[in-house]
């Protein structure tokens, strides 16, 4: 049946570095129909994370506001999400049928914050899984695995005993079909059988790879195993975190792991890219079949990875490895020109002003966020001079600032200022803060700008003010 308005869909996943696309130039990881969705669309090369960690990133794509605004600047479980106004509650609004499969990372787990209903599976959710407490609350990937065939009543998804957040890696030891990354596929094809056919929908499929556990299938882990042994680069810089340093711990924020370890890792990591790649394109496959070429397809992640980068690893930090994502944008034929890659600094809180925009449907005001569509379509104006960035880890806040082609970083338990010259050090691997007090001196006062008046007294007399307590969520009210 026609429909006035586009459906849309947006693909989001969970700790996927922004420069692993093949089609980005990256000399290592294959991602032929990602590739190919930028190559009708548009690709965002300097897309960031503003507050690089699940829960606060997620709060800033479904409602369009920075950290400060969410009052979400680092991470925290167990916070209701009482936000007004969200991304599937206006697209709702508007006459979509919304639904979300994957992670949401909400709170409560079944808060459906704005969508008609939502099929979940978190990954390990660390508040949720208690033994005494039924899957069926907050797991629907879990109920389904262990309803199929062959399968226990107590079937679990870490029956291979990888930790959620470490390096270590092994290939999926079940069919491929009932990997978590199949399932979110597989339910959202079903979607398509079952939805109203009257009026347009709003899809957000979330995967939980790459984050780990490092469990792609054979086929895909294999293929990095063949890769070159992996060599991290390390900064000049790269004693600063030394105190979080811990070799003995395989999801250590900062460690120096041995080199098959590494390359095991990066292999995982990989694969799961190379498996979510094919598995979108099999969903977009089942578009094209269904008729539905009337759609918005929009990609991106959570945060990135360091994967051992300046022996850093996780998330958390501004640093690109973590704070840089994909950002990927399709339309129906002959909505965009295709092949549009920017250099535009464009975040998260993005995201939602640009797929309403891609609807024609109206933005609430108070967004933080700005849409892409101006510049996915080869032109627009840049949507910020600059972008500013933060997250609390280790009792202290990151905050950092960025244009694209410099990077100031200040820590406020020590004072420490960093700054990079991203065209030229894209690495990240000099610091030249004490080369260029100039440049410092530029950004320190962005920054004093930026935290003027937060809650934490992170400004005194107009100076940054070391030392000052942190925590993860702050009123602005």
């Amino acid at each position: 049946m026609s429909q006035q308005r586009p459906n849309v869909v947006l693909v989001a996943v969970d700790q996927w570095r922004g420069d692993c696309l093949s089609g980005a130039g990256h000399p290592v990881v294959r991602t032929p129909y990602l590739d190919g969705l930028a190559a009708r669309g548009a690709r965002f090369d300097r897309a960031y994370s503003g507050c690089p960690t699940c829960i606060p990133a997620r709060a800033t794509l479904h409602t369009g506001l920075s950290a400060a605004h969410t009052g979400r600047v680092g991470y925290r479980d167990g916070v209701p999400w009482d936000f007004p106004v969200t991304l599937a509650g206006e697209f709702s609004r508007q006459g979509y049928q919304t639904r979300a499969i994957g992670k949401l990372h909400a709170y409560p787990e079944r808060n459906r914050i704005g969508f008609d209903e939502v099929v979940l599976h978190d990954g390990y959710l660390h508040a949720s899984r208690a033994r005494q407490r039924d899957p069926r609350f907050h797991d629907d990937y879990l109920s389904w695995l262990r309803r199929q065939p062959g399968e226990s009543p107590d079937a679990d998804h870490t029956e291979h005993g990888l930790q959620c957040n470490s390096v270590v890696a092994r290939p999926w030891g079940r069919a491929e079909r009932l990997h978590p990354t199949n399932w979110v596929v597989t339910e959202a094809i079903d979607f398509l059988y079952r939805r109203d056919p009257t009026v347009p929908f709003f899809l957000h499929l979330s995967f939980h790879r790459p984050h780990p556990p490092y469990d792609p299938p054979a086929w895909a882990f294999e293929q990095y195993l063949a890769a070159p042994q992996y060599e991290p680069v390390v900064g000049d810089w790269v004693g600063a975190h030394e105190s979080w340093r811990d070799d003995g711990q395989p999801d250590a924020n900062a460690a120096v792991y041995d080199p098959v370890t590494l390359h095991r890792a990066r292999a995982g990591y990989y694969g799961h890219m190379s498996h979510i790649d094919q598995q979108v394109h099999r969903f977009a496959e089942a578009l094209a079949e269904f008729g539905e070429r009337d759609t918005w397809l929009c990609f991106t992640s959570d945060h990135g990875e360091m994967l051992g980068e300046h022996h850093l690893f996780r998330k958390a930090y501004g640093y690109e490895g973590s704070a840089r994502v994909p950002l990927l944008l399709a339309g129906p034929p002959g909505a965009l020109p295709g092949g549009v890659a920017t250099d535009a600094v464009v975040e998260l809180r993005d995201v939602m002003p640009t797929l309403l925009d891609c609807a024609g449907l109206s933005t609430p005001d108070g967004l933080d966020g700005r849409s892409l569509l101006p510049l996915a379509r080869g032109g627009g104006a840049p949507v910020r001079e600059y972008l500013h960035g933060e997250h609390v880890l280790f009792d202290e806040a990151q905050h950092w600032l960025t244009d694209g082609r410099e990077k100031y970083l200040w820590f406020s338990g020590s004072g420490r200022e960093q700054l990079f010259d991203l065209s030229a050090d894209p690495h990240e691997c000099h610091d030249a803060a004490g080369e260029r007090p100039e440049r410092v001196t530029y950004w320190r006062e962005r920054l004093v700008a930026e935290l003027t008046g937060r809650p934490e007294g992170f400004v005194h007399n107009g100076q940054l003010c070391a030392g000052r307590p942190v925590t993860e969520v702050i009123s602005t009210g």
